[in-house]
């Protein structure tokens, strides 16, 4: 990723207050959110380069994926030409995505709500599996309500590496006649497109690490400014800003 400058004081202000923001659903009621009462239930995945069975080796598949995640280098540069990200650890992250699909732009205000770094038990006897990755969550003013997940998965019995995305999600208040229109013509082109070309450069960028030694991803990814850079993006945040 290239360097972004030292935020400003001001800046620094504005995402601190769109660190308060609150999100748009309720993740408790995650367990609630099913085709049947409304909500689209989303599950993509893609095969990564195998390894030897055991835990992830250095520099290995595994390890390279979950790389190309903490960088967030994977998402298709065409649909998400930028991105902001705010000097924070990532289980604290907060981003403004700008989205852009057949000449509409949406702002979209994310938060991590959670990183997953654990062995699971595989079901049926399967033996356990290594995973690890990160949700990100919807906040107020997203055109949308909902989370997506992103796992990369390494069975220890057989060596299988795969990445999965699950996303749930539901249509969110949008006051603006022409994004609603925009968003109800193209949003859900944009929710498939998205999750379907990630996973292809996510594999890519893996096997390009693999082939040259361990390499930054090279692949053209999200660009990333500062906020200040951008109006749009500053008007987003003070959207979100919570009530003194």
């Amino acid at each position: 990723m290239p360097d972004r400058p030292a935020l400003t004081a001001r800046q620094q202000a504005r995402l601190d207050a769109f660190t308060q923001a609150g999100y748009n659903f309720d993740p408790d009621l995650m367990a609630d959110y099913t085709a049947a009462t409304g909500w689209r239930v989303d599950n993509y995945e893609t095969e990564l380069p195998p390894e030897a069975p055991g835990p992830p080796v250095a520099q290995g598949s595994w390890a390279a994926a979950c790389e190309v995640l903490r960088r967030y280098s994977f998402p298709p540069p065409g649909l998400i030409t930028g991105i902001f990200l705010p000097d924070q650890p990532l289980a604290q992250r907060v981003m403004v995505l700008r989205a852009g699909f057949l000449g509409f732009s949406f702002w979209f205000g994310v938060r991590i709500g959670g990183v997953t770094d654990e062995t699971r038990t595989l079901p049926g006897g399967g033996g356990q599996e290594q995973v690890w990755g990160y949700n990100y969550r919807t906040l107020e003013g997203h055109f949308e309500r909902g989370q997506i997940e992103f796992i990369v998965h390494k069975n220890l019995a057989t060596g299988r590496v795969w990445c999965h995305i699950h996303a749930v999600s539901q249509t969110g208040r949008i006051r603006n006649p022409f994004y609603w229109l925009g968003f109800k013509l193209f949003g859900r082109r944009l929710q498939v497109r998205f999750s379907r070309q990630s996973l292809e450069r996510l594999k890519a960028q893996v096997e390009q690490m693999l082939q040259k030694g361990w390499l930054a991803p090279a692949a053209t990814g999200p660009v990333v400014e500062p906020i200040s850079a951008h109006d749009e993006a500053q008007e987003q945040l003070e959207k979100n800003q919570p009530s003194s």
